[in-house]
């Protein structure tokens, strides 16, 4: 895991890389778990059965579990001493450009898109992520975070 010292350190990496989580393994029980928090029991995600003999030769995750995990991501991927406190300020845009497959390992890569000043003591910063699958190709999503971060 990467670490800085203060947020003010952050502006100078503006269109850097400044993290890669470590890995996230996507079991069926995880997947089970989130179709019961979201209600969405989709056979293709909760019924291995099935989704077998479906496109994808397994169940898959749903789009929306890759993106839940965007703070266990970031728990990982780099830490800034100085911060008391961060709050999700939302999404720009969000694709999810191929299933991740029971079982599989996914890790993100946070680049630093932008830093904004804010007050009090404050800074908002946007972060592309990337999520990837171990088995590498094409990424599984793409988002653009906005964190709002106070000293």
């Amino acid at each position: 895991m990467k670490t800085y010292e203060t947020l003010s350190q952050m502006q100078s990496l503006v269109g850097e890389i400044v993290g890669t989580s470590n890995w996230v393994v996507i079991e069926q029980q995880r997947i089970n778990t989130f179709a019961d928090a979201t209600g969405d029991h989709q056979w293709i995600h909760v019924d291995p059965e099935r989704a077998a003999k479906g496109p994808f030769g397994a169940p898959i995750a749903h789009g929306f579990l890759t993106l839940s995990l965007l703070p266990v991501f970031l728990e990982t991927a780099f830490a800034i001493r100085s911060v008391k406190m961060g709050v999700n300020y939302g999404l720009n845009r969000v694709r999810f450009l191929r299933p991740v497959p029971v079982n599989s390992r996914v890790r993100a890569c946070f680049k630093l898109l932008s830093f904004e000043p804010i007050e009090p003591q404050g800074s908002q910063l946007t972060y592309e992520m990337t999520v990837e699958t171990e088995n590498g190709g094409k990424p599984v999503c793409v988002a653009e975070s906005i964190v709002r971060l106070f000293d």
